[in-house]
């Protein structure tokens, strides 16, 4: 058995822990698919790089409010496709080349626990000293029947396709259900979206999810409260048969999009051979250091946290980082603000407690919002359906949550994650700094002056 002082497996966010001071460990890194993870690879940046595209298309249509009257040509998926991923593939040959000639083995094979500490790798035994685990997860595929009848996709295939479809059923009422409805109806695709629940992105902020579920029925054909039944093939597509309060019916289309959640990829892994204890998810458990059960072992990311975001994972690797290289200045890491975005449109952003969360815990809190009309920017961009919402502790005045659904919400809500994270009241993030004028980040000032 090969024996070494750090394994890491998974090359997402755990590519980023091999550098200058590791290179003195014998190290290896094992993963099957392509460096760079979901997130590179069929995740956050790809997704990105359409939504820009697709929120290009959709502005000029909309220009008209602003007495620009634009058409757009349709547009060249394959061009907007070809862009996103002859960018993106090549990156993926570069990082195992990379990681060789800097000493670390490389293993493009499947692992297995056998043993704590012990991996199968293909035909190869491994062992370590330090093991992180950083395998991410992967689309749930749910119990449909039909489903084995019919061609589907998810977020690891639908950015890859050939042609827009003319018709595309989203089974799903979350972020990629938000993201991809927008993306495809943008070029071109006759978008119906199945959601089981009463509105779309239930986990938002009630108000805010009750604003975008109101702007996404505008554009696409939004059924809440339906189950799917069943799937048939109809031709070159599919027939979805739903269940709704209009009773039973049956939605055709060119394509169909699953996204229904994200399981861990622990059950490939084998993790309970490796003696790793799990959550009821699935997810490995571990403590606020990213410490897994067995001494030695590190898990950080989708396949050990419940927030499936990339921005988490770059946090959980600076910390293990630490860790490893310190084992006397043992760090970690809280999950009190941990913000969140949607890159739909509009835009959607969110860190802490929603008003419907704080109701639950009986907290006392005041709350406050601020429409982008009421700002001079937002009269520029004749908005008339965004706003920005705070809610605060009454006995402290912290801030307990920030929700925002307009242009630009990722960026505009930075100044209250970090007023959140480091413990600022709502009276020091509104009067302590000076905000621009007439920027979108009056909005925020102003949500908090009304606190």
């Amino acid at each position: 058995m090969r024996q070494y002082d750090l394994v890491v497996l998974g090359m997402g966010s755990g590519n980023m822990l091999f550098g200058d001071e590791t290179a003195h460990l014998r190290s290896a890194a094992v993963d099957p698919g392509r460096f760079g993870g979901t997130c590179l690879n069929r995740g956050c940046i790809p997704s990105k790089m359409l939504v820009v595209t697709a929120d290009a298309v959709v502005e000029a249509r909309e220009a008209a409010r602003l007495g620009v009257h634009a058409t757009v040509d349709p547009v060249r998926w394959r061009a907007v496709r070809d862009r996103v991923f002859g960018r993106i593939d090549p990156l993926h040959q570069d990082a195992v080349r990379y990681r060789r000639e800097s000493g670390v083995d490389v293993y493009t094979d499947a692992a297995r626990f056998v043993a704590p500490k012990v991996l199968q790798v293909g035909s190869e035994r491994i062992g370590a000293e330090t093991i992180v685990v950083a395998v991410g997860s992967r689309p749930v595929i749910p119990d449909i029947p039909g489903l084995d009848t019919v061609p589907y996709h998810t977020s690891d295939t639908i950015m890859r396709i050939d042609e827009v479809p003319a018709s595309l059923v989203v089974i799903g009422g979350g972020f990629i259900a938000a993201e991809f409805g927008h993306v495809l109806d943008a070029f071109g695709a006759e978008v119906t979206i199945v959601q089981h629940r009463p509105r779309l992105l239930m986990a938002e902020d009630e108000q805010v999810s009750a604003r975008f579920t109101e702007l996404a029925s505008r554009r696409h054909r939004v059924l809440l409260d339906t189950e799917v039944t069943s799937v048939a093939r109809r031709g070159d597509g599919v027939a979805v048969t739903v269940r709704g309060p209009q009773g039973e019916q049956v939605v055709e289309a060119e394509a169909m999009l699953l996204c229904v959640g994200r399981r861990p990829n622990t059950d490939r892994l084998d993790a309970a051979a490796g003696g790793l204890e799990l959550d009821s998810d699935g997810h490995i458990a571990t403590d606020a250091a990213c410490r897994a059960s067995v001494p030695g072992v590190w898990a950080l990311g989708d396949v050990a946290n419940h927030f499936q975001l990339k921005h988490r994972a770059n946090a959980e690797v600076r910390l293990v980082s630490h860790n490893l290289l310190h084992p006397d200045d043992i760090r970690t890491l809280g999950t009190s603000a941990v913000p969140h975005a949607v890159f739909t449109h509009p835009q959607i952003a969110g860190v802490g407690m929603t008003e419907q969360e704080a109701r639950r815990r009986g907290i006392d809190y005041l709350v406050s919002v601020r429409d982008y009309a009421q700002t001079a920017y937002g009269w520029a961009l004749e908005d008339t359906t965004s706003f920005v919402k705070v809610l605060a502790n009454r006995a402290d005045r912290t801030l307990l949550g920030a929700h925002i659904i307009g242009p630009q919400a990722a960026t505009l809500i930075q100044p209250l994650i970090q007023g959140m994270s480091l413990g600022q009241t709502v009276d020091q993030v509104a009067r302590d700094v000076l905000y621009i004028h007439p920027a979108l980040t009056e909005a925020v000032e102003q949500a908090l002056l009304d606190l």
